[in-house]
Formats: C-alpha cells, structure tokens, sequence
C-alpha cells in the first residue's frame, strides 16, 4: 500500500487574510453636519455636538434590534478575518446590480417618538463609480437619495425626517456602473445637535 503524499506545501488559501486596518471615521463624509441641519430646515451659525451611533452593521453583525438588519447583494467576497472586515463588490463581474442595504426599526431601540435619521453607508471606490442612493421612510421624507458619483474612502448618507417609531425604515447604495468598492459599515444616528452662536 501506498503511503499518502502530503500537499500541505502545495496548497494556497484562496483569499489570504488581509492586514490592512481601515479606520472609517477619517472617511471623507458627503455630509457636514452643517450640511444636514440645511437640508432638514434650519441655516444659523452652528455650534456642532455630535451623537453617537444608534446602531452600526458591518460583516461581523447584520442584525440589530428588531427589525434592524443588513442586506449584502451580489458581494463578490466577504473578508471578516481582517482588522476592518468588509465586503467587496464588483459590478463587472455580476448579472445583478450589487448593493448594500439596510433596514432601521427605532422602536426596537426604545424609541417612542417621531425621529430624524441619518443612515450612512461607509466604502472605498477604488475608481470614479456611479451609485443609485435610495431609501424608504414610509409616511416620513427621505432627503439627499439619488445619483451619487464617488471615488476614494466617502461615508454616504440618507436622511430620513419624521419617521414613527415603529415604522420599518430602509436604505441601500446600489452600484450602477464602475469599478470595484468595498463597504464597510452602515450606521444610523440622530442628526448632530447643532446651536445658533
């Protein structure tokens, strides 16, 4: 009988582990909060206090509280065993428009009131590509969807006014042409306090 040959030298990972630590807060934001306070009604000299994150999703939790949760369409990889896990997409190698979403649930957070979100979706273009922002706030608005041309590392955002807190809200960045990007998180917040000096 023969003895079994070991390939343990000839066999590769197909994706290695990638090294590389992105920090999405230094992301180029298309929105100021100077920005979104004029889109929402109000233009005063500001004095900005920011909040914080009421939910962020990433490859590693597609599911918050409720009925909070991300959609990865069309992904051509997803790389969790990373410093910053992502997931890429390619629309030359896809039949489907690729496309990240996310749907925002407020109630689930304890929330009981009529609120104002920002959903931000977080990606590196790595080449001019064209994305279709879209969102829905049922009997609330939706402001800043439509055509996006990005490149580079740009954080994304709709903003969804007067939403109810049960309503079951949704977002999605979805590529219509152009190169390669990967996404790395989307967040929902409030819109920073912003105060007339």
């Amino acid at each position: 009988m023969k003895k079994p040959t070991s390939n343990a030298a000839k066999v590769r990972e197909l994706e290695p582990a990638d090294k590389h630590t992105i920090d999405v807060s230094k992301f180029k934001s298309e929105l100021s909060a100077n920005d979104i306070n004029k889109l929402v009604g109000a233009s005063v000299n500001r004095f900005v206090f920011p909040f914080l994150p009421i939910e962020t999703l990433t490859c590693t939790k597609t599911k918050g509280l409720g009925r909070t949760n991300l959609t990865l369409i069309a992904p051509t990889i997803v790389q969790v065993d990373t410093p910053s896990p992502f997931a890429s997409f390619d629309k030359r190698n896809q039949t489907r428009k690729p496309a990240v979403q996310m749907h925002f649930q407020a109630s689930g957070y304890g929330i009981t009131s009529f609120g104002t979100y920002i959903m931000e979706f977080a990606v590196q273009v790595f080449g001019q590509s064209t994305f279709n922002l879209v969102g829905n706030a049922g009997p609330g608005t939706v402001v800043n969807a439509g055509v996006k041309v990005l490149n580079g590392q740009v954080r994304v955002a709709l903003i969804f006014q007067n939403v109810p807190p049960a309503q079951e809200t949704f977002g999605f960045l979805e590529e219509s042409s152009g190169v390669a990007w990967n996404w790395f998180s989307t967040q929902v917040r409030f819109p920073d306090i912003v105060i007339a000096i």
